[in-house]
């Protein structure tokens, strides 16, 4: 008898605690009201897998020729794609790009400058929203600019490395557009003072 009742809450034990499981994403997905959590789709839903935006591009849409190279940065897919001048160079590399739209630029400029160990001043509008910044940091493992910058034609845009390989992949520069140092140090040796780049 002692077994039986045993067996019996063993049983009820399992089955509230299985409820348990299956009813926390319903309760955990209204916790903090509509919209706050996000919902997974029904499983039983077919879902496309995500390729993602980071994928290879041609050139032709965007350049009218390749003389002296073509960058082409999408914002939306955060990557960088680089065409040299006789075709037989494409780069495709992860970046960084401006943290909200009011920083973000598109259009065509060029490549105006090439430094190796940049140092770094803050815009007038960084160090007025973020006055405890520094107003300099020269060449180094701190500098914001990483290990190489392309000076873009726009003031205060660049293309330049990073030591902060968490901001990759992300929503994350002042305006700039950042690569992993050794994805910036091989485009630095690619591309030329005025080389195309066109942001979309």
């Amino acid at each position: 008898m002692a077994s039986e009742t045993r067996d019996n809450w063993n049983r009820r034990a399992f089955l509230a605690g299985t409820a348990a499981l299956i009813g926390a994403p319903a309760l955990a997905q209204s916790v903090d009201g509509e919209g706050t959590v996000e919902i997974e789709r029904d499983v039983t839903e077919t879902v496309r897998h995500n390729v993602s935006s980071f994928r290879t591009l041609s050139w032709e849409p965007y350049f009218s020729n390749l003389k002296n190279g073509a960058i082409l940065v999408d914002i939306d897919s955060r990557a960088v794609h680089f065409w040299n001048e006789d075709q037989s160079v494409y780069k495709l590399y992860p970046s960084s790009v401006p943290l909200t739209e009011d920083l973000t630029r598109r259009g065509r400029t060029s490549v105006v400058r090439k430094v190796e160990g940049p140092s770094w001043r803050p815009t007038p509008s960084m160090l007025k929203r973020n006055p405890e910044w520094p107003a300099y940091v020269g060449p180094g493992p701190d500098n914001p600019l990483g290990t190489h910058a392309l000076y873009l034609s726009w003031t205060y845009y660049r293309i330049h490395g990073t030591h902060d390989t968490r901001k990759i992949g992300r929503r994350s520069s002042n305006g700039c557009v950042g690569l992993y140092n050794e994805h910036i140090a091989e485009l630095f040796g690619m591309a030329k003072v005025g080389t195309q780049v066109l942001l979309i």
